[in-house]
């Protein structure tokens, strides 16, 4: 028997406020068009004063477990990812601990900006995998609202605010492919391209920062390595490109997730996309379309799924999981 981790739970959660393009074109040169022809995005939402990071994970958490039927004292531990927690710390995953009323098992952040969702799941898995926890909230939240430069169009249109959360629950497979659950994760990261996707703040400076992006360099490695990531992950889990049922990749750039695609010899089909609604959320966008792929009716239990992400660091990497 292999120990697999099997989603059990998809939920998320979005703030009130929502931002159609045509909203900043009364304060920057850009319009409804032009971001929609650039990016695919339309519209997206942004957290209300005083709304954080931890609040918006822990409304998707709860309706993770409302979706598998299990409690908080089912959980045994929590990984967030985020790089917006409301503090420097504690982490927010303790935030959410403390909300969700857990009073035992542990929680800790994942910081791998728009890959981090990936790099928490990898996380979870080992956790489950090792015997150190049965039951695992895997959480993408994020504020990048509260981050973004308003007079920088290149940048400031594309990001939005959200959360997204799966519960993960140890069961017995056989190690074959048709088990339900993870089957193959991969992790990549190249410190030589930090200054192609940063945050021009921290600790150093003293003060919160900007989101800064060289975009089109960012574009120019992203499809070549989320094609190579997910192609790396599928031969681990000993399944073919032609075998996947659904791409839920992060939702940063409609072009990108189509070039991606593309590279993959996947039609779009089979690409969940969201980027339309929510815009770039980071590490919230894969677990959000995971789960607003679930309320649509498009994944179902038993389809393959691939999920694959590139960030700042820059950090990439791959799952490859059964529903």
């Amino acid at each position: 028997m292999t120990r697999r981790a099997v989603v059990i739970g998809a939920g998320h959660y979005l703030p009130e406020r929502i931002v159609e393009n045509a909203e900043f074109e009364a304060t920057l040169d850009t319009s409804d068009e032009w971001i929609r022809s650039r990016s695919g995005i339309e519209r997206r939402h942004f957290a209300a004063e005083g709304e954080t990071t931890s609040q918006m994970a822990t409304r998707a958490a709860q309706a993770a477990l409302k979706s598998a039927g299990r409690t908080a004292d089912d959980v045994d531990a929590i990984v967030l990812a985020t790089s917006t927690a409301d503090l420097t710390f504690p982490s927010a995953a303790t935030m959410v601990q403390s909300q969700l009323g857990m009073t035992s098992g542990f929680a800790f952040d994942v910081q791998a900006v728009c890959a981090g969702f990936v790099y928490a799941l990898a996380n979870a898995n080992a956790l489950i995998a090792s015997g150190q926890a049965d039951r695992v909230l895997v959480i993408g939240a994020e504020t990048f609202s509260r981050i973004m430069d308003w007079t920088d169009r290149s940048t400031c249109v594309l990001f939005g605010d959200g959360a997204g959360a799966v519960l993960l629950e140890a069961q017995d497979g056989t190690g074959s492919s048709d088990d339900r659950g993870i089957l193959a994760t991969d992790l990549n990261s190249d410190g030589r391209y930090r200054d192609l996707l940063y945050v021009d703040g921290g600790v150093a400076t003293q003060n919160t920062g900007h989101l800064r992006m060289q975009g089109n360099q960012v574009f120019r490695h992203a499809v070549e390595k989320l094609a190579a990531t997910a192609h790396t992950a599928l031969d681990r889990a000993g399944v073919a490109a032609d075998d996947v049922d659904w791409i839920v990749p992060h939702q940063a750039n409609i072009r990108i997730i189509q070039g991606t695609a593309k590279k993959m010899g996947l039609p779009m089909d089979k690409v969940v996309v969201t980027v339309q609604d929510h815009g770039n959320t980071s590490a919230a966008s894969i677990p959000l379309a995971l789960s607003v792929g679930v309320e649509r009716g498009q994944i179902k239990p038993g389809d393959l799924l691939v999920t694959e992400a590139i960030g700042g660091g820059l950090a990439w990497g791959a799952v490859v999981l059964r529903w």
